[in-house]
C-alpha cells in the first residue's frame, strides 16, 4: 500500500489572489469554480498534485520549512526576470559563476521558492 499525494497546501491571506500569481507562473489554470473572494482555490497543474490555497487568519512568520523548486523552459535568469515582474520578490542569490546553483525568490506573501537552472541552462554548460 502507498499514498498519493493530492495537493501541496499553502496557508495564505488571500488565497484567491495567491493563486491566480501561481497560475500566471505555471501557465495552469485555476479551478473553474474559484473566483474572488474564494477561501480555497486550486491552480490544476499539468502533471502532479493540485497546488491548493487555503485562506488562515494568522500572517507568515519564518522561514519555509518546504518550498517549491521551478525548472523553467527559457533560461533561469529571463525566468527570474519575468517572476519578479509577476509580484515576486528577491531574497537571495545562490547562482555561481559557473552557471551552477539557484534563485531564492518569494511569492507576494513571502513564501520562498527557488529558480533552477532550465535544461538549455544544464546543457550549454557541458558542452
Amino acid at each position: 500500500m502507498v499514498s498519493v499525494v493530492q495537493n501541496v497546501a499553502i496557508d495564505c491571506a488571500d488565497a484567491y489572489e495567491l493563486a491566480r500569481f501561481w497560475s500566471r507562473v505555471t501557465g495552469c489554470p485555476l479551478h473553474a469554480e474559484d473566483g474572488p473572494g474564494a477561501r480555497e482555490t486550486q491552480v490544476l497543474l499539468a502533471e502532479g498534485p493540485v497546488l491548493y490555497f487555503n485562506q488562515v487568519p494568522e500572517a507568515k512568520t519564518v522561514k519555509n520549512r518546504i518550498h517549491l523548486c521551478l525548472r523553467p523552459d527559457t533560461s533561469r535568469d529571463q525566468e527570474v526576470g519575468r517572476l519578479l515582474e509577476l509580484g515576486a520578490t528577491f531574497v537571495a542569490d545562490h547562482r555561481n559563476a559557473d552557471g551552477s546553483g539557484w534563485a531564492i525568490l518569494a511569492d507576494p506573501e513571502g513564501n520562498e521558492f527557488c529558480v533552477l537552472r532550465s535544461e538549455s541552462d544544464r546543457a550549454a554548460m557541458s558542452s
